[in-house]
Parts: structure tokens; sequence; C-alpha cells
């Protein structure tokens, strides 16, 4: 099947002419956009090794070309994309692997680089977690994130992308960022402001992203980022990381923003030039050291990205106008708190002091500890896992807890065929010819762990979420490719 041409106006094709450096190609940048973007993945190392990754997926002829900018992550050509999608694999249902466009991995990149190992985080702008899952597993589920998203639709998907991939140090909020740096001033080692934009680079993915574009909008945009800028370095500690980026190639949403922030606190503000960040990357370097990331220069959608750190501390911004009400859980402490470890153990859920037990009504939550000190300054929408709720006969584990929590080679382990994990997956209980014990049981595919069932007579009754169940044709290995090219 042919893809359609992307639609390119011609006063954004004057406005890229105006911006694009005399060392690149213009003709190659429309050639560029017109080419079919190349898929990537990033391999989740919160869940399996790299290596192991590799390993796992050799048999399937995959074809995985490292991303210089980003050691998990691959682009990956194969020869039955038509036949079974990525997402229908194994591996993604699992959440060994995140699909995410190669340019997107920059952003995270850029946060980590030089041995920079922020503690507590925020993504401004987090929503599908694209970025709050990289950076969940940069931090090993250390520390604590702040993934705040504006739209209440995509808040949905958000968790549900945390939840696949394992991330348990994932606080959700759901707020207009601009909000932050009066409410959280001072208050985090790194921030990620991957700005709402034009999305002008990814119109390789979407050949339609520029039918409604103008100069214009350009400019009410740029107005929404200058204030959500603004609102990030109040949020960011003295000597904090701030990583600006967006998926648009204009000046106006990029360099200009920079520069105006720059301008309003030169003695609080610094660039940190990215020339460095991978081999290679001083080809997208502009003079004042951030990455304009056209899209003929790697081979992938545009992008841009500037690190800046706080260097002095900031006069407060007036009070927030919101009221935040009380805190509704509570810490569980001594006797109830031993129990509750005690009875997740036998069920093969752990966890160490980086998490903390708080409870509301019947409700168990598992916070991350990096957190508490904001509860009460912002409402959440979410914190951390969902543990367990209490009912008569104990507890009922939730679903999020056990992808995060549980181990493959748990006592209680269960591992199903591909037929039995695809039916998991459907949402189906499991008849399995050996039965194992009575009690719950922690079912497995490929070591990892899928969900919790619990013996019913000669089935295993199926938990899954009911959002997450999948219909039509998953992942099977049969009449895959030999012999990949790694």
């Amino acid at each position: 099947m042919q893809t359609p041409s992307a639609w390119l106006p011609d006063a954004f094709l004057d406005l890229m002419r105006e911006a694009m450096p005399d060392t690149l190609s213009f003709d190659d940048f429309i050639a560029a956009c017109q080419r079919p973007l190349r898929r990537s993945l990033r391999v989740n190392t919160l869940k399996i090794s790299v290596t192991d990754f590799l390993e796992q997926v050799a048999p399937y002829g995959w074809q995985l070309t490292p991303i210089p900018w980003c050691p998990e992550g691959f682009w990956i050509e194969r020869d039955n994309e038509d036949e079974l999608p990525l997402g229908s694999t194994a591996e993604h249902l699992s959440g060994l692997f995140y699909i995410q466009e190669a340019s997107s991995m920059l952003p995270v990149a850029a946060l980590f680089a030089d041995g920079n190992a922020p503690q507590r985080v925020m993504d401004m702008a987090a929503a599908p977690g694209s970025k709050t899952t990289q950076m969940a597993a940069r931090m090993e589920n250390l520390g604590a994130i702040l993934a705040n998203e504006y739209s209440a639709s995509r808040v949905k998907v958000l968790h549900a992308n945390l939840s696949r991939c394992g991330a348990s140090n994932v606080a959700l909020t759901h707020f207009d960022g601009r909000v932050f740096g009066a409410a959280l001033p001072e208050s985090f080692d790194a921030i990620l402001l991957d700005a709402p934009c034009s999305g002008e680079g990814v119109v390789r993915k979407d050949p339609d992203a520029l039918r409604n574009w103008s100069p214009a909008s350009n400019q009410e945009i740029a107005a929404t980022q200058r204030a959500l800028i603004e609102s990030a370095i109040h949020a960011l500690r003295p000597g904090g990381v701030l990583v600006y980026s967006t998926c648009t190639l204009n000046r106006d949403e990029n360099h200009q923003v920079l520069r105006w922030l720059l301008e309003r606190y030169p003695d609080a503000v610094e660039v940190e030039p990215l020339g460095n960040l991978f081999p290679g990357a001083g080809r997208a370097l502009t003079p004042e050291g951030w990455l304009h990331v056209f899209p003929q220069i790697f081979d992938c959608e545009g992008f841009f990205v500037a690190r800046l750190r706080k260097t002095a501390a900031l006069d407060p911004l007036p009070a927030p106008d919101f009221r935040v009400g009380k805190f509704p859980f509570t810490p569980l402490r001594s006797k109830p708190l031993s129990e509750v470890e005690n009875a997740a153990a036998r069920v093969g859920l752990v966890w160490d002091d980086r998490l903390q037990l708080w409870e509301r009504d019947k409700e168990l939550w598992l916070f991350p500890t990096e957190m508490v000190p904001l509860f009460g300054k912002v409402r959440f929408s979410r914190c951390g896992l969902r543990l367990a709720e209490r009912h008569t006969k104990g507890y009922r584990w939730q679903h999020e807890a056990i992808v995060a929590l549980a181990s493959g080679h748990a006592a209680n382990a269960f591992a199903l065929t591909a037929e039995q994990a695809e039916e998991w997956f459907r949402g189906r209980d499991i008849f399995p010819d050996t039965l194992p014990p009575d009690g719950d049981v922690i079912v497995t595919f490929q070591n990892q762990p899928l969900g919790l069932a619990k013996r019913v007579g000669s089935r295993l009754k199926n938990s899954y979420p009911r959002e997450l169940v999948r219909n039509g044709r998953l992942f099977s290995a049969a009449g895959q490719n030999k012999n990949p090219t790694i």
C-alpha cells in the first residue's frame, strides 16, 4: 500500500528554509518528510535486560539497529509486520518493550546525561507515558516521578502504560502545568517539559499533521510554552536540571521560548550544551548548544531538545488559588503493617522502603517514599501502586501490584503455554492439564508475571482487568523467521 504524501504548506516550507542551517539540504528535508517513519522500540529494563531481550527475540527474525542516544533503543524491521502488529506480541503485552519513536528518546537521555541521578523528577506533560516509563527505568524505580497530564482522557492511557511496564515510583496529577511553579516551588531535582506544540516534526507518522497549521497558531502555542517553562523553572530546585523539548521545528516554539526564559532569568538559568550527548550529536547542534533535529539528519521524526541548569533560587510566585483538601490516606504502622506485608509475601509480593504502605477505607496503596513530602500540596489522581482491597476473607490483590512486584520465579509461579497466555490476555479462564495447588498463583509467560489467578475446580480464574482485554490475533512463534540481524 502506498503511503500518502505529507501535506507541507508553502508558508511552512518558507519558515523551514529560514530555520534550517546552511549545512543541511532542503531537498533532503522534503524527501525525508515524505518517507515513511522507521519503527522503533525501547527495551523496558525494569523487566528485562537488553542482552536477555535480544536473546529472547532472536528467533523472530527482527532486524534491530541500535539508536545512538539510547542504549535500550532500537530501530526495528520485521518481515511479518502486516501479519502481527508489534503491539500484539507477547513481549509488548507483558511490558518488555515500549513502542517509542527514536527521537522521542532524546529528552530523557539529555535529562540523565553526565551522571545526573535525580531523586524527585517531574514530567510536566506526560501522556501517553513513553518518557515517563523511560525515566522510571533509568531510575530503576528509585526515587519518585510526578507525571502530570492536562488532558483527562489521556490520564487513563498514561496509567495503563505505567502499569504494563511495572513502574512503581510514579504519582499522577491532572493539572494545567502552569500551576506547579506556585504550588510546588523548588521541589524537584529535575524536570522534563516535553511541551505541547504544533507537531511539525511528526509528518512522517501523520501526513495530515499540518492540515491546520499556521504561523499564527505557532505564536499562540509559544505563549503557552513560555508560561509552562516559567512554571517549570520555579518548580525546579537550585542546581537542578530542566530539559525542554518539542516535536516541532520552528524557532518560535523552540529557540525563542528558551531565549525568553534566559533573558527573564539571566542570573538563575544557564544552558548546558548537548554536543557530546552521543556520537554524531554535533550534526544537529545549534550555536547555543541545543539539538535541532531535522528529520533528514538521523532519519527520524523532527525534534528539538535543550538542557538548562538552574543556578540560583528565585522569588516565589503568588500562591495558587485552588484548595487541595485533606489528604485522604493514612500510613500503616506496626502490627497492621506487618500483617499486610506477611499476607503479601505469601502470594509473592515484596517491596522495600522506597515504597510506603498507606490506607484509605479498605484500599491499600504503596506510595513512593520520595513523594510523601508533597502530599497535601497538590491533588493526586493516583500515586504509586494500588496493592489490595481488604475484604472479609483477606485481601484482593490488584493487577498493577502483581505486574510491578511479583517475580516470574516466585514459589507460587505457574507457567502458561503460549496458547494459554493468549487466552489470559483475552480475559478467559485457563484450563491447564496439570493444576497447581489450591490458592493464589502468579501466572507467567516467558518468566514474566501476567497476573494473579485463583484455582477454582479445574480452572484458573482469570483476573486480567477488563479494560486491558485484547481481541483478535495475538502472538505466536509459528512461521517467524530465524537469523536476526542485530
